[in-house]
């Protein structure tokens, strides 16, 4: 689908170059949060000859063309997600493993107007922390739960 623009955050057109739409495609299939390195490779099954710099430069483009999610403060490094509904993240301290949550999974969350008047908030987001189910149950770890 080469030929395809967004508008990036300074009004500029980009391409979807070949490249740039497997990595979207790919991440978009995933819903481990992988990071940078995870994706690489994920996406050298489809382009073998594709370097983790050229993954890295598009996931940067991609996330400043606000078609993808960019995760920091969760386990340490950049993590990067497909799905750009609202959303909450929560992080299992044990395995690392990253897992959404939709707004109507968690309850008693205030609505962000009430910062009517003292903040301009233009979004929000929600990072929870403890342990997954797994994890919780002192089952067996196992890679990405």
């Amino acid at each position: 689908m080469q030929g395809v623009k967004a508008m990036d955050l300074a009004g500029k057109q980009r391409r979807m170059t070949r490249q740039r739409r497997v990595i979207w495609d790919e991440l978009r299939k995933l819903r481990t949060h992988p990071s940078a390195e995870e994706l690489h490779v994920v996406v050298r099954r489809a382009m073998p000859g594709i370097s983790l710099g050229t993954v890295y430069r598009n996931l940067v483009v991609l996330w400043e063309d606000g078609r993808i999610l960019r995760l920091e403060g969760l386990g340490g490094r950049a993590r990067y997600d497909g799905d750009i509904r609202p959303h909450h993240h929560a992080l299992c301290l044990r395995c690392g493993r990253i897992v959404d949550l939709m707004p109507s999974q968690v309850a008693g969350v205030g609505d962000p107007r009430v910062l009517d008047g003292v903040f301009k908030a233009t979004g929000w987001r929600l990072d929870f922390e403890g342990l997954c189910p797994a994890c919780a149950g002192n089952e067996p770890e196992t890679p990405g739960c």
